[in-house]
This record gives C-alpha cells, sequence and structure tokens, in this order.
C-alpha cells in the first residue's frame, strides 16, 4: 500500500519540493528519506489522512534539514524554504506551468510512444482507463494490462523522474502534443455520460495548447494543434439544441459559432501555411478551418487535405473520415466501397458512417442494423439519442 500511494504522488511531490528548493536532486533524495519515513511509521501509526500532503511535508522538512548539516551549500537555500510564500512566483526553469511541466516530464522517452501518451492521459491528463482505451480503440483490459507493463518498467529500469531541460522539450514534444489532443478530444465529445461535452476538459486542454504554444511559438505543430482545438471549440454552443439533442455539423446554425475563435484558428492555420512545414495537427485544423469558412463547404479541398492527412497518419480511423468527403464528392456508394474495406468494426462511428451511407442509398434495412451496431457501441447517452433517431 506504502509503495503504490508513493508511485502515484511521486511526481507531484518532487515538482513541489523543486519549485521551492530549485534543485531536482535535492528533491529526488527528500521524497525518497520520507518514504524510508513512511515504511517505519505507517504500519504502527496507519495512513495519515492526506497522504500526499504528508509525503510532500516529510520530505520538504527533510530536505531542509539536509541543507542546514551540508555546510558546501549556501544557508540561504534553507531559510529561503522555511520563509518561502507559495504564491510568491519563482522561476521554474523552461516549463512555468505546474501541470505542462509534469506532462512533460511524465512522458519520458524511454517508454514507447503509446505507452508515455497512455500513462500520462491516466495519472494527469483526467482520464479513465476505459476513456484512454477508447481512445486507443482497444478494450480496457488491454489498456489496462499496457499501463501495468508501463508503470513495471518505469521500476524495473529506475527511470528517474527528472524535470526536462530546455534542450530536451523537442525530443518529447510528438508525445505531450498527443497527450493535450486527446483531452480535448475525450472533452468534445464525451466517451461515456449523459453529457456531450466535458468543458472542464476542452479548456483544460486550450489552457495547455495555448501554453506550449507561447512555449515553443515556432513550432507548426504546436501552432497546429492549438488552431484546431479552437476551430473544434468555436462550434460549441451549435451542437446541441436547447433541449440538448445533437445537432450535426451540416446542420449547425453557424450564427451561433463563437467567430473569434474561428478567426483566430484561421489566422493560425494561415501562419502554418506560410511556414510549409506540414504535419498532422496542421492539416486537420487546415480542414476545420475550410468547415469555418462563409458559405458552402468545399468538400473537393477537404477530400484532397484528407489525402495529405492520410501520408501522416495512414490510420482507418483516418480513412474512415476521410470516406466522409468522398461520399460527399463521388456519391455515398464510392464511399461505402471504402468504408467497407476498413478493420474497425468495434469503433461506433464506423457503423454510424455506415448507417448513414446505407440510408443515403435507400437500403434500409441494413441501415437499420449498422444504425443498432452503433448505438450499442456507443458510450454518450446524448450520440445513442441521436442515432436513435436516425434510425
Amino acid at each position: 500500500m506504502i509503495e503504490r500511494v508513493f508511485r502515484e504522488e511521486y511526481g507531484r511531490a518532487v515538482a513541489v519540493l523543486v519549485r521551492v528548493f530549485g534543485d531536482i536532486d535535492l528533491a529526488e533524495e527528500a521524497v525518497q528519506e520520507a518514504f524510508a519515513v513512511a515504511v517505519r511509521q505507517w504500519p504502527e501509526s496507519g495512513p495519515p489522512p492526506s497522504p500526499a500532503g504528508w509525503i510532500i511535508i516529510t520530505a520538504r522538512n527533510r530536505a531542509i534539514d539536509r541543507l542546514r548539516r551540508e555546510s558546501a551549500r549556501p544557508g540561504k537555500h534553507a531559510q529561503a524554504a522555511l520563509l518561502h510564500d507559495p504564491g510568491e512566483p519563482v522561476d521554474e526553469g523552461a516549463v512555468r506551468d505546474d501541470r505542462l511541466r509534469l506532462i512533460f516530464t511524465c512522458c519520458h522517452p524511454a517508454l514507447a510512444m503509446p505507452a508515455r501518451v497512455a500513462l500520462t492521459l491516466r495519472l494527469l491528463g483526467g482520464l479513465t482507463t476505459a476513456e484512454i482505451a477508447r481512445a486507443f480503440l482497444v478494450p480496457e483490459a488491454t489498456m489496462a494490462a499496457r499501463l501495468t507493463r508501463a508503470k513495471k518498467k518505469i521500476s524495473a529500469a529506475g527511470i528517474p523522474y527528472r524535470v526536462p531541460e530546455e534542450a530536451d522539450l523537442p525530443q518529447r514534444l510528438r508525445a505531450v502534443l498527443a497527450v493535450i489532443y486527446l483531452i480535448f478530444n475525450e472533452g468534445y465529445t464525451a466517451g461515456s455520460g449523459d453529457r456531450l461535452v466535458r468543458e472542464d476538459l476542452c479548456a483544460e486542454a486550450i489552457r495547455l495548447g495555448r501554453l506550449l504554444a507561447a512555449l515553443m511559438p515556432d513550432e507548426p505543430e504546436v501552432v497546429g494543434l492549438l488552431a484546431l482545438m479552437l476551430l473544434i471549440e468555436a462550434r460549441r454552443a451549435a451542437r446541441t439544441t436547447a433541449s440538448g439533442e445533437l445537432v450535426p455539423l451540416a446542420e449547425q446554425d453557424r450564427g451561433l459559432w463563437d467567430r473569434g475563435l474561428v478567426e483566430e484558428g484561421q489566422e493560425l492555420v494561415r501562419w502554418c501555411l506560410r511556414r510549409d512545414l506540414p504535419g498532422p495537427y496542421q492539416v486537420q485544423a487546415a480542414i476545420n478551418a475550410v468547415h469555418g469558412d462563409v458559405g458552402e463547404t468545399d468538400w473537393g479541398q477537404i477530400l484532397r487535405l484528407y489525402d495529405l492527412l492520410l501520408t501522416f497518419d495512414p490510420s482507418p480511423v483516418v480513412a474512415l473520415n476521410r470516406a466522409v468527403a468522398v461520399a460527399e464528392v463521388e456519391g455515398p456508394a464510392a464511399a461505402l466501397r471504402l468504408v467497407d474495406g476498413l478493420e474497425v468494426g468495434d469503433y461506433y462511428l464506423f457503423h454510424a458512417v455506415r448507417a448513414d451511407l446505407l440510408r443515403r442509398m435507400g437500403r434500409t434495412a441494413e441501415a437499420a442494423e449498422a444504425y443498432e451496431a452503433a448505438i450499442a457501441r456507443s458510450g454518450n447517452e446524448v450520440e445513442r439519442e441521436f442515432l436513435r433517431r436516425r434510425m
């Protein structure tokens, strides 16, 4: 039990101590000493009411004692730790925001990309194992096993908790972008429950995106991700009726869109186009920028952008979204041939798209079966009700 608590709270405790003392080695040693104290005390006295607070206070006291003992260290560090006002701003290195810094720290390159993204989403992103599993299109048991293996690798390999230096950030950027993107996705369309949107996750993802863009303003993919989130968030007010029913994009009242967010997102997309260093988030942002244009949607341009996106991300999900554009350009029959060749049978949107194509072709019995399959696989009640109405 003690080991589990410390494993869960280790990163947060070290981050707090680094903020106070400005020394990552001292912080790690102090938390390790607090663990030794807990091993001696907790079996007899029981765990404290707030284990996280106990860890931080005990480790802080150990760090202060160490500074007092070591004459080689300036005494002013201990005084600063004792007198420091927690609300007072301190220099925290390249990444000033606590949450973003922890995400960079957790996205350790020693772990495989899917594992580090999934583990960071679980520890810091506010997502459950089931929600992460849906994001990766795998069963919950499979994702739980992946998370367990990742934690065991960290323990067995002795991977240290170290706040990355500025030079380390580019190496970890791809995973950090994926974490922020998936937090936003879960917020914009909740994987379960009776609400379509989790506003807290959307707001946090956009906040992190803005911080990241300020930190790395010359990274086109950072700017692209921020543009993508702003353009999608701009449509939130039009996505549901007053009674909470889902409204598909083609039927939304564009007068309800947040034009300020649309214009900001489109300006960021134009900046990316001028840089001419395309990547998957920039292309997705460009697709949403076309959707945000005044007048009829240019589906031909959207289809060309999906062709480009497939070169960066040749996944079945991208191919499924591309098929929606094909349906608008070449008709539902051409799109259905593409959809039926995809292997994403447990993904509810696969069945929802297929049902819509069959409905448009007049194959109503098959469409009804596909709607049933989509309803069975969706965990969100607002989406299920929308699919029931379509059926």
